[in-house]
């Protein structure tokens, strides 16, 4: 769960970064924010660049993921072949 957080907190990290500096870019270029649009441009930025990146720590969730499926995959193998031989 660890490697879930980090990459979440990652994430929102980007995407406030990304409010911040699109806001204040339009709070210079106009008098008035519209914040749905700025809400809209932060997402796409922030989803860009948490692609580039955080592809480290995305490989590390998925990795992550993978040995847990693993070990259920094995384990429900076990029950199954438990269950055959009663």
């Amino acid at each position: 769960m660890k490697e879930f957080w980090i990459y979440t907190a990652l994430r929102a990290g980007l995407f406030v970064g990304a409010f911040c500096v699109v806001g204040g870019i339009w709070l210079v270029a106009a008098d008035t924010v519209n914040v749905l649009w700025v809400i809209v441009i932060a997402f796409l930025i922030s989803g860009v660049a948490s692609y580039v990146l955080l592809e480290r720590q995305r490989a590390a969730f998925a990795v992550k993921v993978e040995r847990r499926a693993g070990r259920i995959s094995e384990k429900y193998e076990e029950m199954r072949s438990k269950e055959d031989e009663d």
